[in-house]
């Protein structure tokens, strides 16, 4: 087989892993929104899967959402007033880690999806320098520990129990999934939205405006679930592979990581949602995915080995 035949193989399975992340993601975005009803009349779904976590983030008060965004529930376990420990939605989390990783954010996160497609609008884009760039990347584990555990767990109010400040004060994704389409259909909200919603719907806007220009910065800098994912990332079941002894180093893999992950060094790190891209574009097939697939050795192992 020629090398210009191997080439163009390669470059359709690229496409055809491509168009499974797109796949996988609208069929993720579909099966955790999928109550068409609350779109049309405003109301949301109180079935009895809302009472069950999905793996991602996605607002309760989203019209069509089938179930409960996990980083609301916790916010609501911790804050309530009766303050159980949250065991079910920390158990689940923990299963999501364990056996996925950020798979969860690379493939089922609806507002990752909404990042994916602004990305593709035809501007400049920007890569953030490592100075401001891996400091920057803390501040999810900030907003995890600070909003999400810290301040509904010791912020009482007067009533007891404490607002959700994530939900309430940052999420764009509740913004855009729960809060503008009830005020679409719902005349009476409109007419009380405030300041608070202005500040979200401001912070919504501006994830968006940046999402067009650097790749997922709600991902990369203040997602809280991502937090928590990131920490079992190279532990999880499902691994990311590469093989050196096929790696020709030339870092295609790293210049299309929407992520900016150092492929060739860590594939494996907290950062990377295995999305699949890098492993499209690599023209030699060094790098492998799945649940079957163990770590890269680091080099010194490789080199003691006979």
């Amino acid at each position: 087989m020629s090398g210009m035949h191997r080439g163009r193989m390669k470059g359709g399975s690229g496409k055809r892993r491509l168009s499974f992340q797109r796949t996988v993601q609208l069929l993720s975005a579909v099966l955790v929104n999928g109550y068409a009803a609350g779109f049309q009349k405003g109301h949301i779904f109180t079935g009895g899967t809302k009472a069950v976590c999905v793996p991602v983030l996605n607002c309760y008060s989203c019209p069509g959402a089938l179930g409960a965004c996990p980083i609301g529930s916790l916010q609501a376990a911790v804050g309530g007033m009766k303050r159980h420990f949250p065991f079910y939605v920390l158990g689940l989390l923990m299963l999501f880690g364990i056996v996925l990783g950020r798979v969860v954010c690379g493939l089922l996160c609806p507002f990752g999806l909404v990042q994916d497609l602004l990305h593709k609008i035809p501007v400049p884009k920007r890569r953030v320098p490592k100075k401001i760039d891996r400091p920057a990347r803390y501040l999810k584990y900030l907003v995890l520990l600070a909003l999400v555990i810290l301040l509904p767990a010791f912020a009482v109010t007067k009533t007891g129990v404490t607002p959700p400040y994530f939900c309430q004060y940052v999420c764009p994704a509740g913004t855009l999934g729960g809060g503008i389409p009830l005020m679409i259909a719902d005349p009476a909200l409109r007419t009380l939205a405030g300041a608070l919603f202005s500040w979200k719907a401001l912070i919504l806007v501006v994830i968006a405006a940046a999402s067009m220009f650097v790749h997922r910065p709600f991902c990369r800098y203040l997602c809280p679930l991502g937090a928590f994912y990131a920490v079992f990332n190279r532990f999880s079941f499902f691994q990311m592979n590469l093989d050196e002894t096929k790696c020709i180093g030339c870092k295609k893999c790293e210049h299309i990581c929407p992520m900016a992950v150092e492929v060739t060094k860590n594939i494996n790190g907290p950062e990377c949602i295995r999305c699949g891209m890098c492993k499209a574009v690599c023209p030699t097939g060094a790098i492998a995915s799945g649940f079957a697939c163990g770590a890269e050795k680091p080099r010194a192992e490789r080199l003691e080995e006979p």
